[in-house]
């Protein structure tokens, strides 16, 4: 295997088709900070690396709050976290500024043999630039942003891809490796403690908060899912993160036999209940990707977007149902449940 080096501080110009042999011991930076699912639509470039370059070193630059998530694939190494998000809101502030400068010191301390931004942003991009290596990343036309300037090398992702696999197709190319297989997230998550079902107890999840309003499942429907599953001998948990989704939450387990809705749950602790449910049941939001890429049967619902671009993908038992403006019916979700075997 040979790995380009078309960069002008380390090797042949960028464009000019100049390739090194790929060290034995290769050291590669990926660049993937927000936001959860897109961080979980990352893992699979991390199986496709480890697979093809088993002795290469793969470090991760992810935000402070989903440092969780790359920690739970073993082939990753070093997680750096970074608080760009953070950092936004508190510029002014002496000990932001110390904060970035520790955090560029740990990025430089170390030189990678290739610095790969799958985010294709602008924060990723100044992170990218920033690292000590060959950098790489997408081309204008496969871009939301024209970031070029930031790396030594870009190119072509065709946008009617899922995001998987335009991470893999990115990452394959900058390292001169093909795209084989199906993804395979290759991540599983621990027991932990909380307050709710025992480790005995079968449960499902109800993932039923999101990002958007448009994007939420009626709460009638949740209601309805959750006696289907009281009638099959599962009680419901419902997660939840803000205030708000609190308050539904113990609104729906008003209406719902042997549910539960636990305390506030740190990411960690909600990928180790997501491994051990029955089934989950998630609207539009990165927890239920992380569902699907832990291997638990999902069920993704999508009230207001195309699950072709960004749904369950790659999940051996994950179901995508609904679309724009297209409300799944509880039928449906039953229907796609009574599907696996038991």
């Amino acid at each position: 295997m040979r790995f380009p080096y078309p960069c002008r501080d380390y090797g042949p110009a960028a464009g000019s088709g100049g390739e090194t042999a790929i060290p034995v011991m290769s050291r590669i930076l990926l660049i993937k900070t927000s936001s959860l699912g897109d961080i979980v639509h990352n893992l699979p470039v991390v199986t496709d690396i480890a697979t093809a370059m088993p002795d290469a070193t793969i470090d991760w630059v992810v935000e402070e709050g989903f440092a969780a998530i790359p920690r739970l694939h073993p082939g990753v190494s070093r997680v750096l976290p970074v608080a760009v998000r953070r950092w936004r809101r508190g510029l002014w502030r002496p000990a932001v500024w110390g904060e970035l400068r520790g955090f560029l010191r740990t990025l430089r301390a170390q030189d990678y043999d290739a610095v790969i931004d799958t985010q294709g942003l602008l924060k990723s991009a100044w992170i990218t630039r920033a690292a000590r290596g060959p950098r790489y990343g997408l081309d204008r036309a496969s871009s939301r942003e024209p970031l070029g300037l930031f790396y030594d090398r870009t190119y072509s992702v065709p946008w009617g891809q899922h995001a998987v696999e335009r991470n893999r197709s990115l990452a394959a190319q900058a390292l001169g490796m093909p795209v084989q297989g199906p993804a395979r997230y290759g991540i599983g998550a621990a027991a932990q403690s909380f307050d709710g079902p025992d480790t005995d107890s079968p449960y499902a999840v109800m993932l039923h908060a999101t990002s958007a309003a448009p994007k939420l499942w009626p709460e009638e429907r949740w209601m309805a899912l959750g006696r289907v599953f009281a009638a099959r001998g599962l009680s419901s948990v419902l997660p939840w993160g803000t205030p708000a989704e609190r308050e539904r939450s113990l609104r729906l387990a008003g209406q719902i036999p042997h549910s539960v809705v636990p305390e506030r749950l740190e990411l960690a602790a909600l990928a180790g209940l997501l491994a051990r449910a029955r089934v989950v049941v998630g609207t539009d939001t990165g927890l239920t990707h992380l569902a699907g890429a832990l291997g638990t049967p999902t069920v993704g619902l999508y009230c207001a977007t195309d699950p072709a671009a960004t749904g369950l993908h790659g999940c051996p038992r994950g179901v995508n149902l609904g679309g724009v403006d297209l409300l799944p019916a509880v039928a449906q979700v039953v229907a796609a449940l009574d599907g696996w075997p038991q």
